[in-house]
Formats: C-alpha cells, structure tokens, sequence
C-alpha cells in the first residue's frame, strides 16, 4: 500500500501540533518553577505517584525519566533534601530500596496536577482537531 506524500497543509498541521507541544511543556516548566521545582524534579514526583503502590525503584525512575541510574540517584537526593520523596526498604526484598513521595511531596504534585489538568483540558478541542487532521 502506498502511502500518501504529506501536503503543504500536512506539514502545517504537523509544525501547529509541535509549537503546541512546546508551549504545553513551557507552561510545565513554568507552573514547575512556580512552587520552587525543576521540570526533572516535577517529572519525577509524577513518575513515583505512577508507579505501582506509588512507589519506585531508583532504576525504573531512571528508566521513566530516560536518565542514568547516577543521575536519578542524585535527582533523588535533592528531592529528599527539599522533603518530598523518602526512601525505604521494599516489603519484598529488604535489600532493595523503594523511593516515594512524602505527604508534602504528595501535596505539592497534586498542586501542579491540577493546574495541568486545568490546562489540558484547555487546549483539547485543538489538539483533537490537529490529531484528526494527521
């Protein structure tokens, strides 16, 4: 089956669809910072609460987050310093350590969640229209 070359108006709906994108993860950033938190460190909160039980270990965050382990134990690090993640034993195998989030590590993603969900659902009517346009 051949495939249909993208038209003028394709690639239109394709670079509206990306500055969409970009402007959604610049509001992301920006609501992130707002509450004192990097992009990463809010990225990670929501990867933890994800998780099964809500809880994660180091290498499937560094794996969510598309980090080296190295670079997700140190993100951690900085998130038990500001008191939102906590580490502890796994229930099923004491030597492996689960990292999740504190009650203020809890609030503080509910916080931003919220003014995610508030701005999704903003943009959509506009996104499903790009999509239908693919």
């Amino acid at each position: 089956m051949a495939v249909k070359p993208m038209g003028d108006d394709d690639y239109r709906t394709l670079a509206t669809f990306r500055l969409e994108l970009r402007r959604f993860l610049k509001f992301s950033d920006r609501a992130a910072a707002a509450v004192g938190l990097t992009a990463k460190q809010h990225q990670a909160l929501l990867a933890i609460r994800a998780a099964e039980e809500n809880a994660v270990r180091v290498g499937a965050l560094a794996d969510a987050l598309l980090l080296q382990s190295h670079s997700a134990t140190e993100l951690i690090d900085r998130l038990e310093k500001l008191g939102l993640v906590e580490r502890t034993a796994d229930r099923g195998d004491a030597r492996r350590v689960m990292v999740r989030l504190t009650p203020r590590g809890e609030a503080q993603l509910a916080a931003l969640t919220e003014a995610h969900h508030a701005e999704l659902k903003r943009l959509k009517p506009m996104l499903n229209q790009l999509i239908a346009r693919l």
